[in-house]
């Protein structure tokens, strides 16, 4: 899984379709609609050169990113604007949810998130309440064919990462928020390209479950993600290898 977080949204390996195609590049499309009303100008708009860069290792096409940089700055008219919106809610066993949507319709996109949320078992949380759970960092990751474990740890590391995972195909970077940046420029000027880059929201305490239950909490994790304004869900369920194998072969 290319630059999988084990905090945050689960996808599937199994092969894209169209129609799922098509939903991830509106995703795409939203991300940057919503980071280039702070500016068109990738290079003094990092969230924006984040989102393009997504959206570019995505297969996303060119007049697609070039339409969402000016859906964002206002240069399309009649394009209703983007908001961004993080619902704080509990799946089953208390586990804590984050559910980042980018939407044009907030009440619609409220009913669906609860809808989901009910039918699974779960709740809505009042805001606050969940979010003390987790910190934003910044994450990034390094495929493995770049370099050694050893090398990219220095490098990140010197430029104020704060933890460096060793995985089977890509060593995955955990910075400061405000860091995030530093990290990557020096990452790139050492001749390593991070497949992925971006802020996540990372529990403090990640809870274990047994296996059936952890499987029905992915469950409901992939059902919100399925929602058309579904951006990313984060949770503190600890997903080790071994569950992830187990979600993705069911």
């Amino acid at each position: 899984m290319s630059g999988h977080s084990k905090w945050s949204t689960i996808k599937r390996k199994k092969g894209a379709n169209d129609a799922k195609r098509g939903q991830a590049f509106t995703r795409l499309a939203r991300e940057i609609a919503h980071a280039a009303r702070n500016g068109g100008n990738p290079e003094s708009n990092f969230a924006l050169r984040l989102a393009i860069d997504r959206a570019r290792a995505g297969n996303m096409p060119k007049d697609n990113i070039d339409r969402a940089i000016k859906r964002g700055t206002g240069e399309l008219k009649g394009e209703s604007d983007i908001e961004e919106i993080i619902y704080e809610a509990y799946a089953p066993n208390g586990v804590a949810l984050l559910i980042q949507v980018m939407t044009d319709n907030r009440n619609r996109t409220l009913a669906e998130v609860k809808h989901a949320l009910t039918r699974a078992g779960g709740n809505m949380a009042e805001p606050g309440s969940v979010s003390w759970q987790f910190e934003q960092k910044g994450y990034l990751t390094v495929p493995r064919g770049q370099g050694t474990y050893d090398d990219v740890f220095l490098v990140a590391v010197d430029a104020g990462a704060e933890d460096v995972v060793d995985g089977d195909e890509f060593i995955e970077i955990v910075t400061p928020r405000e860091k995030l940046q530093a990290v990557r420029q020096s990452l790139e000027a050492a001749g390593f390209s991070a497949e992925d880059a971006r802020l996540d929201w990372i529990p403090q305490n990640a809870i274990d479950l047994a296996p059936d239950a952890a499987l029905k909490i992915m469950g409901v994790i992939e059902s919100l993600e399925d929602l058309d304004d579904t951006q990313t869900v984060y949770s503190n369920l600890n997903v080790t290898d071994e569950l992830m194998a187990s979600f993705e072969s069911a």
